[in-house]
């Protein structure tokens, strides 16, 4: 098996501030993610201009990191040994800093999501709880008071948001293309 990285959340930043597209890393990923996941079609030529909402914009570079970020994302969403990854701050920066990119990557999600699945997308019950639990996640207004605990709350909220992706690509776009396959 060969294993699949994203570039670091410091590189997308860097080449998103470059571009000036008003979004951070964090954000720029859920909103890929939350487009995928929705069963949005992408090709890597326009995917950009797509998840940003923004028929003007160019596309990105092929080989770039933005590039690389969107391969890879769609080979890890795909991929059957879930080994998809959120595109969160580096480890090293404060619980508080990779908070906020959470709640950032959330709303870009939803964003995404919204955009490719439109607002009453066809959802198990289990699905829509997870959509439902993403929404109150992006809403939320953490605070930061003991740092252990923090640091454990944070990683359980991190895994619980990339299964919950999981799940929606899974009912939005994997079952109806094994239905399909079927047909």
């Amino acid at each position: 098996m060969t294993e699949i990285d994203l570039p670091t959340h410091a590189e997308i930043g860097a080449q998103i501030g470059d571009m000036r597209l008003g979004v951070d890393a964090s954000e720029l990923h859920g909103l890929l993610c939350g487009y995928l996941s929705g069963g949005g079609l992408l090709a890597r030529n326009d995917w950009l201009a797509k998840v940003m909402a923004d028929d003007d914009l160019s596309g990105a570079d092929a080989g770039s990191v933005l590039d690389q970020m969107f391969e890879n994302t769609s080979q890890l969403l795909e991929s059957p040994d879930f080994g998809f990854e959120l595109l969160l701050p580096d480890a090293e920066l404060s619980v508080s800093e990779r908070g906020d990119g959470l709640l950032s990557w959330c709303r870009g999600f939803l964003g995404g999501f919204g955009l490719a699945a439109g607002a009453k997308p066809p959802l198990s019950e289990e699905s829509q709880d997870a959509l439902n639990d993403l929404s109150r996640i992006a809403a939320s207004d953490l605070a930061y008071d003991d740092p252990d605990t923090d640091e454990e709350a944070l990683e359980e909220v991190t895994e619980f948001v990339r299964v919950a992706v999981l799940l929606l690509h899974s009912d939005c776009v994997l079952a109806p293309r094994h239905r399909r396959s079927l047909n």
